[in-house]
């Protein structure tokens, strides 16, 4: 069966009573979106699950939306070729924009390689409401943690474009955020974070 007319030609935006400033004022908080980028084991997930606790400890309303857990369900039909890639950082970036419509604090955690991808979630937001944040982790440091195994694949020529190995990762010019891990611990990055959310 045919489609010839593309679905979003013949759709249009319905606004709904209950809008974003209402269902984030019954929260009491700000919608944001927390973004965090870095290589593979950089400890993306790890900064942000304590972020998840201490924002929940404090009674904020909060979503982890985790790469590899998007990939089991809703990307689980995309590779890892730049079109994939750029594909499953979009749909992620509106499925946060969605959460943040709830007045949500999304957190998400994906390698997102590519600026211009980045910017293209950043552009969905409010302004203000993404928080681009660096979780600057050294290629060494996160081929040794290596906790997927993912590096000793992609070395081993068993991975093709594995980021930071057979494809090109680029770091944020001026993130929000820019974390290096080195010297210190997730707890700490977490609570500079949520320090950074209050001044805001």
């Amino acid at each position: 069966m045919e489609y010839p007319v593309r679905r979003s030609d013949n759709t249009s935006w319905q606004q709904h009573i209950q809008d974003r400033e209402t269902r984030a004022a019954l929260k009491s908080q700000h919608p944001r979106i927390l973004w965090f980028t870095g290589l593979s084991g950089a400890g993306k997930t790890t900064i942000a699950s304590h972020v998840d606790m201490l924002l929940h400890v404090s009674g904020k309303h909060t979503f982890i939306l985790d790469g590899d857990n998007l990939r089991h369900g809703l990307n689980q039909d995309l590779g890892f070729s730049v079109a994939d890639r750029v594909e499953n950082i979009r749909r992620t970036a509106h499925v946060a924009k969605l959460m943040s419509d709830a007045g949500l604090i999304v957190l998400v955690c994906l390698i997102s390689p590519y600026r211009l991808d980045r910017r293209m979630a950043r552009d969905l937001m409010e302004p203000g409401e993404f928080i681009e944040i660096f979780v600057d982790t050294p290629l060494d440091i996160c081929a040794k943690r290596d906790p997927k195994g993912l590096y000793k694949k992609a070395y081993a020529g068993e991975i093709s474009n594995f980021t930071g190995v057979g494809d090109t990762y680029e770091p944020p010019v001026s993130p929000e955020l820019h974390l290096n891990t080195v010297g210190t611990t997730p707890i700490d990055l977490a609570e500079q974070i949520v320090a950074h959310l209050e001044l805001t």
